[in-house]
């Protein structure tokens, strides 16, 4: 994988996004315009905006789950839409996390197998995924890794899925509307921990979210039409 990796303007960045373009009909308006959008490592930003502006499509872009029309997404200095299959898988699993608005846990599997299902498609040695992931879940306050989520609190099946998102050290965390299950008490402690387990492992975070409280957190943010490129500003 090393030797597939491409600079940024001189940088090998957490996220470098150059001239992406999607949209989901032939002839439709286009979901997402955006000109550039560089994150380093342990940067972390506010994308905001209101439901069905693109963020959340935005999101998938990012992460190679679907294919832009045009444009170029560097995670960790590839491009991850030169990457095809399990090589694409296997890149995403080493370098984004993502954490989901309704927490996406896998009913059946213990909290431990939860974040483990996260090194499937990791470099990390199978034989260490499960002490690796009681650590990660200690060290986030879960003292039962071997409950079902569905047996946990709303807070710490919150600390499950940011665990699971963390778990092979992503250069990138993703967290699309994270505060939106959660009453007021747990949305402020949940992005803390996410805004801290981010800096400690020096992972840049890009959060969206239409929640208006999220904007004191976050010294860098935009919006998707602040992203966008020259036509698509002519057109709004």
């Amino acid at each position: 994988m090393a030797g597939r990796e491409t600079q940024v303007d001189g940088r090998v960045l957490a996220l470098g996004i150059r001239d992406l373009k999607f949209r989901y009909t032939s002839g439709g308006p286009w979901v997402v315009d955006v000109a550039a959008l560089d994150l380093e490592r342990g940067e972390q930003m506010l994308l905001i905006g209101e439901s069905g502006r693109g963020k959340s499509t935005l999101l998938n872009l990012i992460a190679g789950l679907i294919d832009p029309v045009q444009g170029r997404v560097f995670v960790g200095g590839t491009d991850i839409h030169s990457l095809h299959g399990a090589t694409r898988d296997l890149h995403r699993g080493r370098t984004i996390g993502v954490i989901f608005q309704t927490f996406n846990l896998l009913h059946g599997f213990s909290a431990v197998e939860n974040v483990m299902t996260a090194m499937m498609f990791s470099d990390i040695p199978r034989r260490e995924h499960r002490a690796r992931a009681e650590q990660l879940l200690e060290h986030l306050g879960i003292d039962r890794p071997d409950a079902d989520p569905d047996r946990l609190s709303v807070g710490q099946q919150q600390r499950v899925a940011v665990a699971r998102a963390v778990a092979c050290d992503p250069v990138l965390v993703l967290a699309d509307e994270p505060t939106a299950s959660l009453d007021p008490e747990n949305a402020v402690t949940a992005m803390d921990l996410i805004e801290a387990i981010c800096r400690e492992r020096n992972a840049a975070l890009l959060c969206v979210s239409h929640d208006p409280s999220m904007k004191e957190r976050f010294e860098r943010q935009s919006s998707l039409g602040d992203l966008a490129g020259e036509a698509a500003k002519a057109r709004c």
